[in-house]
């Protein structure tokens, strides 16, 4: 079975800086398109960043770009998100999952992101 878990969220100060992780397994992790789905109170889901299956393309949604990036270890099974002078904004519950257009299910535990002073 797929499982997605995802790591390495928590409490930061605006302008700080988080990497997230995330371990795959139960499929052929260098077969997709990879990653990151954020919630947050209030808000609808966001498909923040995708990285292709060698890593060679990636996208960001505008609200993340030029402060994030995607990256991912095949040898390893693992997606990461390097996550830059974050803001209160980006305060949510940051989900991997597979797919380059759209988050496809299932999606892990999720992790917490919370951007405060």
């Amino acid at each position: 079975a797929v499982r997605l878990v995802e790591s390495g969220g928590g409490l930061v100060q605006p302008g700080g800086s988080l990497r997230l992780s995330c371990a795959a397994s139960g499929f052929t992790f260098d077969d997709y398109a990879m990653g990151w789905v954020r919630q947050a109170p209030g808000k609808g889901d966001e498909w923040v960043a995708a990285i292709s299956t060698l890593g060679l393309q990636t996208r960001y949604s505008d609200s993340v770009k030029d402060r994030f990036t995607i990256s991912r270890d095949n040898d390893k099974n693992t997606l990461y998100l390097q996550m830059n002078s974050l803001k209160t904004d980006d305060t949510a519950i940051y989900y991997c999952a597979r797919g380059w257009d759209f988050p496809a299910r299932p999606w892990g535990q999720g992790t917490q992101v919370t951007v405060s002073s």
